[in-house]
């Protein structure tokens, strides 16, 4: 049996509709990434603090430097490396731009294989040909994407790096809040939180793959949780050595 709304999102005028709807660039990413070392590095530094046996006051000085400094320090990668591709990106339009100009032939030529290696043979092949190459933008726009492996949806280096920033501050704010708050069992109360935000994380990051939501929660929480007990002990053996 046909779903009536499947049928009705491929009829020919939806499908017009949605095509005609520019794609936008997605962030998800750099929440996920933000997120999942702020309440890592974050947590690790309550849980190092407290393997050492040392005051509430420190765990909070050092989480509240961890939180700004080091969620700069990734937000501002992130806007190198994403301004990065983006150059790299103009770089390539421009020489595809002259190597059309200088050699068009064998840059035909390039469109022709790549078509012919999707299947197309015969007429429909020079016809697909002739109709890329007659329009210079979609003619370069082909070869990024065919040649280099590049998507035609720029990404903005400044939202990529709010969106690290704004998740790295939010979820690595979570493992302090019992220290901020004086709850009593805070640490435990900590551990709770953060195992909370781990598996909400795993769980947003499941829409990357076929891994259902609960098994990508699970991974992304064991993560964290071997990330903190390696802090921890590293402080409770620093603490013996003291």
């Amino acid at each position: 049996m046909i779903d009536d709304d499947l049928h009705a999102e491929h009829t020919p005028s939806a499908i017009r509709e949605r095509l005609s709807r520019k794609p936008s660039a997605s962030y998800l990413r750099d929440w996920v990434y933000g997120g999942i070392d702020g309440a890592v590095t974050t947590f690790a530094i309550v849980a190092g603090v407290v393997g050492a046996n040392l005051e509430a006051r420190i765990i909070l000085i050092l989480g509240l430097a961890n939180l700004l400094a080091d969620g700069f320090s990734m937000a501002a990668a992130n806007y190198s490396a994403t301004k990065t591709e983006i150059d790299d990106y103009t770089r390539l339009r421009e020489i595809e731009h002259d190597h059309i100009a200088r050699v068009p032939d064998g840059e035909r030529e390039e469109v022709r294989q790549i078509l012919e290696q999707k299947g197309l043979c015969g007429e429909a092949l020079e016809s697909a040909t002739d109709a890329i190459t007659s329009d210079r933008e979609l003619w370069v726009e082909m070869m990024l994407k065919e040649e280099y492996g590049l998507s035609n949806i720029p990404r903005s280096p400044f939202n990529a790096a709010t969106s690290t920033f704004a998740a790295f501050v939010i979820c690595g704010a979570v493992p302090l809040l019992p220290f901020a708050l004086g709850l009593p069992g805070a640490f435990t109360v900590s551990i709770v939180a953060t195992g909370l935000v781990f598996a909400f994380i795993g769980a947003l990051k499941s829409r990357w793959s076929l891994a259902p939501a609960w098994w990508s929660a699970l991974e992304t929480v064991l993560i964290g949780a071997a990330a903190a007990a390696v802090a921890y002990f590293v402080g409770d053996l620093l603490k013996s050595i003291g």
